[in-house]
């Protein structure tokens, strides 16, 4: 058997040889210029994905029109997203085959996999010919599209936020994490946007005929910009230290030890990342429908409204996680979950009952307290796991989190109005996420300030220069 060392990147250097001295290990000292090109790679991926999800859930109504032939608004609306939960179901085995390989093969190449897939499966939806012209083959295709977005998306976020973590410097990954979830909205905000111009410039035979397609065939040139920024990257300083104390080949981490030997941790990521999900996808991917459908706005007016909440968090998410770099992941989150108990109602209310600005005052509410999530997260959720598993381990709780509670948002609470008639129920489904995650922030472990778990202490050129000073 030939025996492999793998060296640790230019980017990683121990701080003090005198530091080995003692029983902690010695800090891993992070190149800035690498840190910044790591984190743009990962939140491009990111932007990838949801520059999907924000064209599939503003042109839902119009993908009912041209897969789902129906006479019935809501149950085009309907099967519609429920090809859009269905990708969610494959998401778990993504996670259980690209999880472990991140922590086998190394994050950077499982990253560039799954950018690749998630490109052409979204531009293969652009081509996939109307229900019209081939009858039940059309939605077929349409289902296999998104299969294959959600088998690759099942390795991307945790991936993503991994690499980023593991790059960040103890002080600064809340920060710097917040920038994976800045890329979500940017991509949102991209195909969201698209769509909305779209939609007030064509008319609706045309948006019917052929117009859809164009922000699904756009994925293609992202997809390879992203490649080509993702192949560039280095691996991050945490697995390469992990690959270099084996001293040989990557020693294969059984998909068991994933799941038993983090059980504690894998149903806190899951109650974690169900209030995350569900208020995520209520307020970004249902919401619009919400608002034509349930409530009869104007489709533009709508869209225009969703847009302006979601650029309202892009600007609060930087700010929102270098909070959670002083105060910690554990109060920013709480915060969150209290305020959804609090003002779901409220804000529905004002949705619901209200002029335009009521709806925009209540859709910013609700941004707001969303923010706690999105800039926490990505820096919370990859501490609860040690490194050598953390990929896997992170993508199988993150995937079958979002499986279960997060995709399937929309369906559900289209399916609950559909069998009660009650228009509050989005309302009550995000109070009672908020429960649950409430009661997971309870039970975590702060991680703010501190080495992720199986790594050495992680800083900064400047303040490894300090720390020098100070031995």
């Amino acid at each position: 058997m030939t025996t492999a060392t793998v060296a640790a990147p230019p980017s990683t250097r121990k701080a003090s040889p005198e530091a080995g001295a003692a029983h902690t290990p010695a800090p891993t000292v992070t190149d800035p210029a690498l840190v910044r090109r790591a984190v743009k790679a990962a939140a491009l991926g990111n932007a990838m994905e949801w520059f999907d999800f924000g064209v599939y859930s503003y042109i839902a109504v119009t993908l009912g029109k041209v897969f789902f032939p129906s006479g019935n608004p809501t149950a085009q609306l309907l099967s519609t997203f429920g090809a859009f939960a269905a990708a969610f179901l494959v998401r778990p085995l993504g996670g259980m085959v690209f999880g472990p390989l991140g922590d086998r093969v190394g994050r950077q190449k499982v990253l560039a996999l799954t950018m690749i897939m998630m490109a052409a499966g979204t531009f293969a939806i652009g081509l996939i010919p109307s229900y019209a012209a081939i009858g039940v083959g059309a939605p077929i295709l349409l289902l296999a599209a998104r299969l294959v977005q959600g088998f690759s998306t099942g390795g991307e976020y945790a991936g993503a936020s991994t690499f980023i973590a593991e790059y960040a410097p103890d002080k600064r990954r809340g920060f710097l994490g917040s920038w994976l979830e800045f890329g979500t909205l940017a991509g949102y905000i991209g195909g969201a946007g698209l769509v909305t111009l779209m939609t007030a410039l064509l008319s609706s035979d045309d948006l019917l005929s052929w117009g859809w397609r164009i922000p699904f065939l756009i994925a293609g040139p992202m997809g390879i910009i992203g490649l080509y920024l993702r192949m560039r990257l280095e691996e991050t300083p945490a697995f390469a230290a992990e690959v270099a104390k084996a001293e040989s080949e990557r020693p294969k981490v059984p998909l068991r030890e994933m799941v038993t030997g983090q059980w504690r941790a894998l149903l806190l990521c899951v109650g974690l990342v169900l209030v995350f999900n569900v208020t995520d996808y209520m307020l970004l991917s249902y919401m619009p429908s919400y608002l034509t459908s349930e409530l009869g706005y104007d489709a533009t007016h709508g869209l225009v409204v969703v847009l302006g909440v979601m650029v309202l968090m892009m600007i609060v998410q930087p700010f929102a996680g270098a909070l959670t770099d002083r105060v910690g992941r554990r109060p920013v989150i709480a915060a969150g979950c209290a305020g959804f108990l609090v003002l779901s109602v409220p804000a529905l209310l004002l949705i619901r009952d209200g002029g335009l600005l009521a709806v925009a005052v209540g859709m910013g509410a609700l941004g707001l307290l969303l923010v706690c999530f999105t800039a926490a997260m990505p820096s919370a959720l990859p501490a609860l796991f040690p490194t050598r598993v953390r990929y896997g381990s992170l993508s199988i709780g993150f995937n079958v989190s979002v499986s279960l509670f997060g995709g399937t948002t929309p369906l559900v609470v289209t399916a609950l109005i559909g069998a009660t008639g009650d228009m509050m129920m989005p309302a009550y489904y995000m109070m009672a996420a908020a429960v649950i995650g409430g009661f997971a922030v309870w039970r975590m472990a702060e991680s703010a300030g501190r080495p992720l778990p199986g790594s050495a202490p992680s800083l900064e050129a400047e303040a490894a220069g300090t720390h020098r000073e100070n031995a």
